[in-house]
């Protein structure tokens, strides 16, 4: 884990790179979550409504982004965590979720900017979040 001496604005971390997110992936999240939203299992029922296809749950994108601070700072170093969902996540897309220090605080806290984006460069989620770093 970084120590707050060598954080500074600007400072990024190691990119998470998703490849290939799956309709499995979405079904997996929808059990560990309970959220069985035929939206992102059922290709007949989200086809109906308009979609192109079933599309993946906010919070599993949510979830890998938290994943990409917890590897940074550390599993108990969140102190807020903020998010906006900015489209949807389609079967088959690579997502790379970034996190990038946009302050740093004495008391030991930094802030983040957060965003992923496919291999287009659409932003799928933006946010920030607050890590504790350990001394």
């Amino acid at each position: 884990m970084p120590k707050l001496a060598d954080i500074s604005v600007g400072d990024a971390a190691e990119p998470l790179v998703v490849e290939n997110l799956s309709r499995t992936h979405f079904v997996k999240y929808a059990g560990a979550s309970g959220d069985f939203n035929p939206m992102h299992h059922d290709d007949t029922i989200a086809t109906q409504v308009g979609n192109p296809s079933v599309f993946g749950h906010g919070m599993l994108t949510a979830g890998l982004m938290a994943r990409l601070v917890k590897d940074w700072f550390g599993p108990e170093a969140m102190r807020k965590f903020n998010v906006r969902f900015a489209k949807q996540v389609w079967p088959g897309e690579t997502l790379t979720f970034t996190a990038v220090v946009t302050g740093v605080h004495p008391e030991g806290l930094v802030d983040l900017e957060l965003s992923a984006r496919n291999a287009d460069g659409e932003e799928k989620l933006a946010g920030t979040a607050t890590a504790a770093v350990v001394e």
